[in-house]
């Protein structure tokens, strides 16, 4: 018997209250998947408008989202940005998290605190700060300036999911690895990082999204010619509500779904890892 299922021996009650609380978790789950599917068909419409019922099926606004070119160019910066902001929160979070699992060490909470603080400090204050620092150093209005900041926002998130993954690894693998020869890099691409993957990846799924989301910070730091996709959102919301956004909240929509996909196959691929070398 699958084990979701209730026991031959449950009584009534316990079958009432089971499916129940199946029925409430459903509902849920309804209730926060409608705003975001509900916007889906809207890309679709023919109409101009954001509205229920539809008028028609067209594909007008996936075709104005290419060809227009303010839409075409926030794409292209979102493009440079929130991948290579993912990439660098992902290599320094992964290896803050591995120093921060090898022991215990003075001021150890201190300095888990400050890595993680972006993720807790409102993001209007982040904006203010990172501006501060970034005008005078010429970093403002750039993509470098951009990436780094994105990059700073999505660390947290990596080292929270990468230092979770690595409370179970049994870092003897790595001093064994290093007693056959193994150098320190070939070790941890060898050893650790097939063990800590799933977490590597949901970190690299938040960090992404992060900057995917993105608005406040790239208000304060980006110039016209640096808007990315959010921030050309908050501007066509704020000036004229277009289906045209309801096309772009449907491909980070489908972008997300993928993103998710692949961290879980990401995680039953160390899972079937894992469970091998206990067999």
């Amino acid at each position: 018997m699958a084990s979701h299922s209730l026991p031959d021996y449950a009584t009534p009650v316990q079958r009432l209250s089971h499916y129940a609380l199946l029925t409430l978790t459903g509902a849920l789950l309804v209730f926060l998947m409608l705003p975001i599917l509900v916007i889906v068909p809207l890309s679709f419409n023919a109409d101009s408008m954001l509205m229920y019922p539809m008028t028609g099926f067209s594909l007008r606004w996936y075709e104005e989202l290419a060809q227009s070119a303010p839409w075409r160019q926030a794409l292209m910066n979102t493009a440079i940005v929130t991948p290579a902001s993912t990439l660098l929160a992902v290599l320094l979070g992964t290896l803050a998290s591995v120093g921060l699992s090898r022991g215990e060490f003075a001021g150890k909470a201190l300095l888990t605190a400050v890595l993680v603080s972006p993720m807790v400090v409102p993001a209007v204050i982040v904006g203010v700060a990172v501006y501060l620092l970034f005008a005078p150093l010429g970093l403002a209005g750039s993509y470098t300036g951009l990436i780094l900041a994105h990059a700073v926002l999505g660390v947290p998130f990596v080292i929270i999911t990468v230092t979770a993954t690595l409370q179970g690894f049994d870092h003897n693998l790595m001093r064994a690895a290093s007693s056959l020869g193994a150098p320190p890099l070939t070790a941890f691409f060898k050893v650790m990082l097939p063990v800590v993957a799933p977490g590597v990846a949901s970190g690299a799924l938040f960090a992404f999204a992060t900057s995917l989301d993105e608005v406040v910070v790239t208000l304060f730091l980006a110039a016209p010619a640096q808007a990315t996709l959010p921030r050309q959102m908050f501007a066509g919301i704020r000036e004229n509500i277009s289906p045209t956004i309801a096309a772009v909240a449907t491909l980070l929509i489908v972008l997300s779904a993928l993103a998710l996909v692949l961290v879980e196959g990401l995680r039953r691929r160390a899972e079937r890892i894992r469970t091998a070398r206990v067999d």
